[in-house]
């Protein structure tokens, strides 16, 4: 099969397109015809840091969607033809192929009603903003979320799914990206680079703090938005915990949670990685019902030039949406 390979993982990596052999399913797994492969900041990451796991060549990529190619022994839940999609563990050869593997009980069906990009987009950023909303926060219709990085890929899908959920969303972005953010429901917008974010957000919950945030920046950011929350808030975290020792803990009461999707495959939970299949089929019921509609999605060919500059977009921080790369054609 053809695949893009990274020989080793370093901060000037590259990808180079070559052969490699076919991977056969184990058991309860399912073989993937990869149509299309979502890029993710994970991906770019792991370009850099890589994994104790990996072997060299590596094939990256920890979304994917396409069609059952064969199946491993034992598995009854799908059928060789059927459209999947999946986030695949990030431990083993990944989606940037025309074949990859993944656990059938973390698998979810694709409707014919959804195209193979806007399918492989989804897995990382939705779910992931579906799990930090429903499995994490567990916010009441009526009651108030700050959404840090709205413009990405987990934030765009967040403001329209915390609207769904009935909150009212407090978004932050660069100006440029206002008209966006607001397009997709926010009901506050506030440009973090020349406001005071505490002071809008104090301002906006009239001194109340906010119920809920969903960081996705880490830092000083998750520092701050800490003291943003009401009484018994929650904050779902994707780069780091905030320390607790810089508040009054006793008068907070915050719940505080770490969101990974990765952590499924690295944990061997096979609750958490049958949940992923679960998601999967909450967001794809989200988006068919219109619910929700997909992010801006930027088409990549399937060549190592262009999936590696890509992935340098990405750690740069110059992605809007989501890119996926078009393998059904290669």
């Amino acid at each position: 099969m053809n695949a893009l390979l990274l020989d080793q993982a370093h901060h000037g990596f590259t990808l180079r397109q070559s052969r490699t052999a076919l991977p056969e399913p184990g058991a309860g797994e399912i073989r993937v015809r990869i149509m299309a492969a979502a890029l993710n900041p994970v991906d770019a990451k792991l370009a850099i840091g890589g994994h104790t796991a990996w072997t060299y060549p590596h094939i990256l990529g920890v979304d994917g969607a396409g069609v059952v190619d064969a199946l491993g022994a034992g598995v009854e839940r799908f059928a060789v033809g059927e459209r999947v999609l999946a986030h695949f563990p990030l431990s083993r050869p990944g989606t940037l192929a025309q074949y990859a593997l993944v656990a059938a009980h973390a698998a979810s069906r694709v409707p014919e009603s959804v195209d193979w990009a806007t399918a492989a987009s989804l897995p990382c950023a939705a779910l992931t903003a579906w799990q930090a909303l429903t499995r994490k926060l567990r916010l009441q219709s009526g009651q108030t979320i700050l959404i840090e990085a709205a413009a990405g890929g987990v934030g765009g899908f967040a403001v329209q799914m915390a609207k769904h959920l009935g909150l009212t969303v407090i978004a932050t972005c660069s100006t440029a990206k206002h008209a966006y953010v607001h397009s997709l429901g926010a009901d506050h917008v506030i440009d973090y680079r020349n406001h005071d974010v505490a002071q809008t957000v104090g301002r906006i919950t009239e001194g109340r703090g906010v119920h809920g945030v969903l960081d996705a920046i880490g830092g000083a950011t998750a520092q701050r938005d800490l003291g943003l929350l009401g009484y018994g808030g929650a904050m779902a975290c994707l780069i780091n915990l905030p320390d607790t020792t810089h508040i009054n803990v006793f008068r907070v009461a915050p719940s505080l949670h770490f969101i990974t999707l990765g952590g499924a495959w690295l944990s061997g939970s096979l609750d958490a990685q049958a949940d992923l299949a679960r998601m999967g089929d909450e967001v794809l019921a989200l988006l068919t019902s219109g619910a929700i509609r997909a992010l801006p999605i930027k088409r990549l060919p399937f060549e190592a030039e262009a999936v590696t500059a890509a992935l340098h977009e990405q750690l740069a921080g110059q992605v809007s949406g989501k890119q996926v790369v078009e393998i059904a054609s290669a």
